[in-house]
């Protein structure tokens, strides 16, 4: 995906906050925004911010607003912190297929008709989308429709490890002039004028494991979405170090997954993994290791898990191997990076 977003993706996230009273110009100077998103007249208006300038008004709205916004119904369909609970809500799931179901319960749960989540499997095709989205006939996709599919793509691939390959994009408007733009986008055959927006791709895909945890997931939602914005969305893309290492998680207490175990998964022959990895310039022994550098980071983030509890988690049964490892990858000690931790907070 770019890493640009369409200006108007901002304006609903500023309109909630300016509907409760906050001034946004704070939060538009924070981002790094030098006009206002919502005066297209303003002189210095551009159709386009960078992702991170997005997802910096999206924390800052959801900042702001967390504590207001769990619940609300209404049409709108971009609710800060009804993501935020969703994602807390299937982290724990097995699979995809069950994070899914899950993620549609929430939506069906808590918002109206317009704004939940279609879910449906079969023996060949998992189809996600939106059943309803309003009176369609006879206008164009919006870009809006057509990046809010492709995140939850982005974010089923995120909760995975690796991307997912689509079969097909359905869109209920017409074909939009920048068609090559939205081909581009989904990298698979798009059909339009249908009965509802939906992401197909292979249902084998709903057996694949969620490698995240509730505290890899907090890391993800400090900066969300610029993660989705900007990932390697199709399973031919050059970043496989990335896929390996999301593949091998944040969960260490039963062990690793093995190099054959993600090769296979990976429908590649190890030896064809490893020379890949190798042109990227490591292997899978450092993304190993950056892998449990990373958790052991985060977990030592937790106030409730003393260092050699972090160390169980981490896999390691002998306390000092780990206070070697973790000074090693870092030049810190477990202890002196958890005193740097309390010092920032």
């Amino acid at each position: 995906m770019s890493d640009r977003v369409p200006t108007r993706f901002v304006r609903t996230l500023l309109r909630m906050a300016g509907d409760r009273g906050y001034d946004f110009t704070v939060i538009l100077n924070a981002a790094g925004l030098d006009f206002n998103p919502l005066d297209e007249s303003d002189p210095a208006y551009r159709a386009e911010i960078s992702a991170l300038q997005y997802s910096r008004v999206y924390q800052q709205v959801l900042s702001l607003l967390q504590d207001e916004t769990f619940g609300v119904t209404g049409t709108e369909l971009v609710v800060p912190g009804a993501f935020r609970m969703m994602c807390y809500c299937i982290i724990s799931c097995k699979n995809l297929g069950q994070a899914i179901q899950r993620a549609s319960e929430f939506y069906r749960t808590f918002f109206d008709e317009r704004s939940q989540l279609y879910a449906n499997f079969t023996e060949q095709f998992a189809r996600v989308g939106y059943r309803t989205r309003g009176d369609r006939e006879g206008t164009t996709v919006a870009a809006a429709d057509a990046y809010g599919l492709s995140v939850w793509h982005r974010f089923f691939g995120w909760l995975c490890g690796r991307p997912i390959e689509l079969k097909r994009v359905d869109f209920a408007g017409s074909p939009p002039e920048n068609l090559e733009k939205y081909e581009a986008l989904f990298r698979c055959p798009l059909y339009f004028n249908q009965p509802h927006d939906l992401l197909y791709f292979d249902s084998a895909s709903l057996a694949w494991p969620i490698v995240h945890t509730e505290h890899s997931l907090r890391e993800f939602l400090r900066t969300a979405p610029y993660q989705l914005l900007i990932m390697e969305s199709s399973p031919g893309g050059n970043n496989l170090s990335t896929q390996v290492k999301a593949m091998i998680g944040h969960d260490f207490s039963e062990g690793f997954p093995g190099f054959e175990a993600i090769s296979s998964a990976l429908n590649m022959s190890a030896p064809t993994l490893r020379r890949r990895l190798k042109r990227e310039g490591t292997t899978f022994q450092q993304l190993k290791d950056e892998a449990r550098c990373e958790a052991a980071k985060l977990c030592l983030d937790r106030r409730d898990l003393s260092i050699n509890e972090v160390a169980l988690q981490m896999g390691f049964t002998d306390p000092s191997a780990f206070h070697r490892s973790f000074k090693k990858w870092t030049g810190q000690t477990p202890g002196q990076f958890r005193a740097s931790l309390r010092r920032r907070d």
